[in-house]
């Protein structure tokens, strides 16, 4: 199947399936209703995320040869589709997703053998590779994280489809340079099966009488297969795609908000779990920007980050010095977040242009 055809597969089974599921979303309760957190008007279906999943399984099939490797891909998937989706119909505790992500997390390392255990040249000219057990505890983690990070940054309509396109973009082009045809296109096909999500999320062109969420389904799946890929493109050390400290990049504003959050929330004794608005998203619209304007900001700070990896990757970069400047980027964001509300009432009291707190 040739790439164009491809494309126009992967979306319009992504489009039909939107329609389909959101009546059933309906009939069976699995709607987001409003409250006092979420501000949007009338109940919203819950299977952006799933529309999504089945169009990409159903391309896979036809098209990828589905190999073990790929068939524990999917296994993991469906497992964290299911689990999303009875958190979005029932509200399931945080811990019960922990122990099943956790458990997602031993398939890829046992059963895959796919683990965060060689870190690069981060820390001067020796080759940093971790001890077997601690790799194992680092990708749990990462993968625990990657998970909820994405899902943190689902507030705003478009937002989540616009940072998960930047992050797959990005991996997709080093694929492709790299000489990973096959890679390459799936990373693409996920682009692609994200726009008519983010099209109705954003009430394009149908206006709000259509619109979909991506719901908890569609944001693990979409954190899952972020860290599968760049587990896929940073650990194989006979053919490195990008080296680990770039993947930092590639998904650098989603992390940095949820550490954050989570780390404010923990200030406070809440739980890091707690929901909020008082993410990177609830702050721009206080400082005075529109949904939109929100919207536009972060997926362009975002892509510059991502630009910003694969220039470095291009040009060799030293990667002690790429990992230097993502933490004083990081320390940068932390300091600013920490003390917005300062910083807003001062733009405020001196430009005029944002909203009083």
């Amino acid at each position: 199947m040739s790439i164009s055809l491809l494309l126009v597969s992967v979306f319009l089974s992504s489009f039909v399936c939107l329609f389909v599921f959101r009546k059933i979303a309906k009939k069976i309760g699995l709607v987001d209703k409003p409250n006092e957190r979420k501000l949007h008007v009338g109940q919203i279906p819950l299977i952006g995320g799933i529309s999504i999943f089945i169009s990409i399984m159903f391309n896979i099939c036809l098209v990828f040869d589905v190999d073990s490797g790929v068939m524990l891909y999917m296994v993991c998937s469906t497992v964290l589709i299911v689990l999303g989706a009875l958190d979005d119909r029932f509200d399931l505790s945080f811990k019960s997703r922990l122990v099943v992500q956790t458990g997602i997390s031993l398939a890829m390392i046992l059963i895959g053998y796919k683990s965060l255990y060689y870190l690069g040249f981060i820390v001067g000219d020796e080759m940093l590779v971790l001890p077997t057990f601690v790799s194992y505890v680092i990708t749990i983690f990462a993968v625990i994280g990657a998970i909820n990070a994405f899902n943190m940054v689902d507030g705003i309509d478009g937002l989540l489809g616009g940072l998960a396109s930047v992050t797959f973009g990005a991996l997709g082009y080093m694929f492709y340079v790299a000489g990973h045809a096959e890679l390459a296109q799936f990373c693409i096909m996920l682009v692609a099966a994200m726009i008519p999500y983010i099209m109705l999320n954003l009430g394009i062109p149908f206006g709000r009488r259509f619109k979909v969420f991506m719901g908890d389904a569609g944001s693990m799946f979409i954190g899952f297969t972020v860290i599968w890929l760049l587990i896929e493109a940073s650990q194989d050390l006979q053919a490195v795609v990008i080296r680990p400290v770039t993947a930092l990049w590639f998904i650098g504003l989603p992390l940095m908000d949820m550490v954050c959050i989570m780390s404010r929330r923990i200030k406070k004794g809440q739980s890091p779990f707690k929901p909020d608005r008082e993410h990177l998203h609830h702050i721009c619209q206080r400082v005075g920007m529109s949904p939109r304007g929100s919207l536009l900001f972060i997926c362009s700070f975002a892509a510059l980050m991502a630009g910003i990896g694969i220039w470095s990757e291009s040009n060799h970069i030293n990667e002690s010095v790429m990992f230097v400047a993502f933490l004083l980027v990081f320390a940068l964001y932390y300091f600013t977040i920490s003390h917005v509300w300062r910083i807003t009432a001062f733009l405020h009291k001196r430009f005029k242009f944002t909203k009083p707190l």
